[in-house]
């Protein structure tokens, strides 16, 4: 692989990857003024989302675990589809409802994150990383394209099964 292209993976790499690692910090531990775990759970059971601890916890693994794999280019295809999975949850969930632009919480940041995912997953880590470092051979892209499957699948199941829990008022209640 040549210099200019493992450089490239490596920007591409570390900017994707901490950006996403960010993102599931805020959920996990509430850092850079994040919700942590307690809150981010009430907003998936109110999402429908059940059991929401599961799902928030496969949601941290893809944005936390997927984004240090990938910043670190370590067992990088299994981070890129955790991202790509994570990515495409957020945008179906939350995002697609508000269009493109991110200014109206659209799809354009998760779509981005998706994208530079997805790329990294197609190519492999790059020269400079610790799979090339560890010799970590093995078949990148079907591998990546393998586990994204999966990661996908997962996703719709999540999608099919959650259903926004609706509030009762004290009228309905009295009913």
């Amino acid at each position: 692989m040549t210099v200019s292209l493992s450089l490239g993976l490596l920007v591409l790499r570390v900017v994707i990857g901490l950006t996403l690692a960010g993102h599931g910090a805020q959920k996990l531990f509430g850092w850079f003024g994040g919700p942590g775990f307690s809150k981010m759970q009430q907003g998936l059971e109110a999402q429908g989302f059940r059991p929401a601890s599961l799902w928030l916890s496969l949601n941290i693994l893809g944005e936390l675990g997927g984004g240090l794999s990938l910043a670190f280019g370590f067992l990088t295809s299994v981070g890129a589809a955790g991202a790509v999975g994570a990515m495409f949850m957020a945008i179906v969930k939350v995002h697609w409802k508000n269009g493109f632009w991110n200014s109206n919480r659209g799809l354009e940041f998760p779509l981005a994150l998706l994208a530079g995912a997805a790329a990294i997953g197609f190519t492999e880590a790059g020269n400079y990383s610790l799979d090339a470092l560890f010799r970590i051979n093995f078949h990148h892209t079907l591998l990546f394209v393998i586990l994204t499957a999966v990661a996908l699948i997962v996703d719709i199941v999540g999608l099919s099964i959650s259903r926004p829990t609706l509030a009762v008022t004290a009228a309905d209640a009295s009913s």
